[in-house]
């Protein structure tokens, strides 16, 4: 009996011994795993855009150690998504690393295999202007998306920048923060990232948001800023992007008790000058070929609704003639094809809700949009109600088969034109862009015109349709950008810049928000990043003079005074 319960007691010993081991390896197991996830660098680049590659390439370039964790598969953003025809204004004002990327660009067409679809000398000296040519460091502004690309893959390559693709925020729980500085920041996947400084180079400023600092979506009142042009725009009619002509929105003409057609909405505009939630619209920024060996005619997406296109008809109808203005040349017979006219690849009023929805919603808008526009070119093309000279030569372009290839030949990026900006140290407004109020402390400069896209469709009181928010108001001569814009409040944020969704006013962003300028942000914000760990201070408290100094060494352009002169 006592040899019996000896053995019991044995086994019982051995199995807690078991249990014991198990649980200290688990133990064990779990903070290894943790440890695994953990990632360190002084600074943390967040996006995978124009302006993340070429603050991380300054991060390294002044010694320190940089990690970019991008939400993207592809690097370059709009840059490498079709946007290749570049909305530049003067050139001579773009310097540093922006236009290195374009040097690059420049370098990759003059071998002579980079031209497959038609020769140099077929193209022309598009994107190459007077203006572009400055001696040893020749620039090129227009491109095929596949060659930004290649441009910003060199970048880190030549750079040796440690990247992590297809990394998302987590943005409910992901920001640590010990009083106003983060400390670490933590991806879905479960990947944590420990820096000094981080940078929030996204379109839509997730970072900057989750980080507690104070942001507005939509348009400010006139009144807030004391300007002309950033509220409601009703009556105010700029570019082509709007109804010329009467044009019926109800689906029986002249009788409001059918129906509006689909895209038009009933709500009342607003008061002239006043603010509302509403941002400018959203578009792919396709490329096509009329090549015949290298296009892909335009497929019919699923769920495809000719319904949702009845208002174009009626555009058509009206002796409407400008469905090719913005089929711009790129090389290799491609377009940057954009929006133009009242009723075209924008799609008015459809993602208001985008800059504050979820990761899910979000998709939910990009993949609408996607929808509607490859709609939109199935129609066009397709339609009996559209005027045949115009559908016959439409016919010859189609999407441009060796771009995008992993996605369809479709773009990989929306083109993101607003979304939240930044309500910082110093808001830019349009009396800095106009030249009407000093900027005392530069970090680059912006020449493009005050451009919004259409914000919504409504439909007036006489009872026709009309689109409202398009501005195109040009300032005389490039502006200043202030330092203050790339800065949260010091007491909210003392270590992050934002060099994309900075503070301004909806207007002023209309002519910032080109990808050059984000790109000459992005070298600034990653520069007042470094010399603030040099320092150990915040990023609002480096001397302006210590900025600048690096900023004009690195190629910057501050002032219009210094900007870049041609050499022939």
């Amino acid at each position: 009996m006592d040899n019996r319960r000896n053995i019991f007691m044995k086994k019982v010993i051995l199995l807690c011994i078991v249990i014991l081991s198990v649980g200290l390896l688990e133990s064990c197991k779990a903070p290894a795993e943790e440890m695994e996830n953990q990632y360190q660098a002084d600074v943390l680049v967040y996006g995978g855009t124009a302006a993340a590659v070429i603050a991380a390439v300054q991060v390294k370039r002044m010694g320190k150690s940089v990690i970019v964790v991008s939400p993207d598969q592809h690097l370059g953003g709009l840059s490498a998504g079709g946007l290749g025809w570049t909305d530049t204004g003067n050139k001579s004002v773009i310097g540093g690393l922006a236009r290195q990327f374009y040097h690059k660009v420049f370098q990759y067409y003059q071998d002579s295999s980079a031209w497959k679809w038609q020769t140099a000398l077929d193209y022309g000296n598009r994107g190459q202007g007077t203006r572009a040519i400055d001696g040893k460091q020749r620039t090129m502004w227009i491109f095929e998306p596949s060659v930004a690309e290649a441009a910003f893959e060199e970048f880190v390559e030549e750079n040796e920048i440690e990247l992590y693709r297809n990394e998302w925020l987590d943005r409910e729980n992901g920001v640590k923060k010990d009083g106003t500085n983060i400390r670490t920041i933590k991806m879905l996947s479960g990947k944590q990232f420990t820096a000094q400084q981080f940078i929030d180079a996204t379109y839509e400023g997730d970072l900057m948001a989750a980080s507690g600092v104070s942001y507005h979506v939509g348009r400010e009142a006139n009144s807030v800023y004391e300007e002309n042009w950033n509220g409601i725009q009703t009556g105010v009619l700029h570019h082509d992007h709007y109804f010329k002509k009467p044009t019926d929105p109800y689906i029986e003409k002249g009788k409001p008790e059918s129906g509006v057609l689909p895209r038009v909405s009933v709500e009342p505009p607003g008061e002239y000058g006043a603010g509302d939630e509403r941002i400018q619209a959203y578009c792919f920024r396709m490329c096509l070929s009329n090549h015949p060996d290298n296009r892909i005619p335009f497929p019919k997406p699923t769920g495809y609704d000719s319904s949702q296109y009845e208002l174009l008809v009626r555009v058509f109808e009206s002796g409407w003639d400008e469905l090719f203005r913005k089929f711009d040349p790129i090389p290799n017979r491609k377009t940057d094809t954009n929006n133009h006219g009242p009723f075209s690849t924008d799609n008015i009023g459809m993602n208001y809700d985008y800059p504050d929805a979820s990761y899910e919603r979000r998709q939910e808008i990009i993949a609408e949009h996607e929808q509607y526009q490859k709609g939109l070119m199935y129609f066009l093309a397709n339609d009996p109600r559209i005027p045949k000279q115009y559908q016959d030569q439409l016919n010859q372009w189609g999407l441009a088969k060796d771009e995008f290839q992993d996605n369809g030949n479709w773009p990989h990026q929306l083109y993101i034109r607003e979304a939240r900006r930044m309500i910082g140290t110093s808001v830019m407004t349009e009396h800095e862009v106009m030249g009407k109020q000093e900027v005392p402390y530069s970090v680059g400069m912006g020449s493009y015109t005050m451009d919004s896209h259409n914000v919504q469709r409504y439909i007036k009181a006489d009872g026709y349709v009309q689109n409202e928010g398009d501005l195109g108001v040009r300032p005389k001569q490039p502006y200043q950008i202030h330092l203050g814009s790339l800065l949260p409040k010091a007491d909210e944020c003392t270590n992050l810049t934002v060099p994309i969704c900075v503070s301004s006013s909806h207007i002023a962003f209309g002519s910032i928000r080109m990808e050059p300028v984000f790109m000459i942000l992005g070298q600034s914000a990653a520069t007042v990043a470094v010399q603030a760990i040099n320092d150990e201070s915040s990023v609002q408290a480096v001397p302006y003079e210590q900025i600048k100094e690096r900023l004009l060494a690195d190629g910057q352009v501050l002032a219009f005074s210094n900007a870049i002169k041609p050499t022939e």
